[in-house]
């Protein structure tokens, strides 16, 4: 596990459930699946296992146009990489995006910074919502 978090039970369950996940999803949806399997964890303490994961890179997040955090285990692993989302029905593909990434570094060396960190999410209307 990346960082310094500590796995406690309560963290494990959730790492389980989203690692089992393929899709985005809220924090309320995770804790809805998680009751579903019959955990007692509380919605506050997946918001917040949920957040420090991503922190530490073990789930990557998402914001939704009406300003939701949307989670999931990524297939990308601890690579640096970014999502297309489709703001319907909310799939994600992960995308290289080589120009972002070396867009990035221009504007940071052009501006003198150094260990830029960026985020990058592209959204819009896959293929079987436009076609609905």
């Amino acid at each position: 596990m990346t960082g310094e978090l500590r796995m406690t039970r309560q963290r494990t369950a959730v790492l389980d459930a989203v690692a089992h996940g393929a899709d985005f999803r809220s924090a309320q949806a995770w804790h809805d699946a998680l009751l579903h399997d019959g955990s007692s964890v509380g919605l506050a303490t997946v918001y917040r296992t949920l957040q420090s994961l991503a922190e530490v890179g073990e789930v990557d997040s998402v914001v939704t146009d009406t300003g939701e955090t949307l989670y999931r285990r990524c297939a990308a692993g601890e690579d640096h990489h970014h999502h297309l989302r489709c703001r319907v029905c909310g799939r994600a593909e992960e995308i290289d995006a080589p120009d972002v990434e070396a867009w990035a570094a221009a504007i940071a060396a052009r501006h003198g910074y150094t260990g830029i960190e960026h985020t990058v999410e592209l959204t819009g209307v896959c293929a079987e919502c436009a076609a609905t």
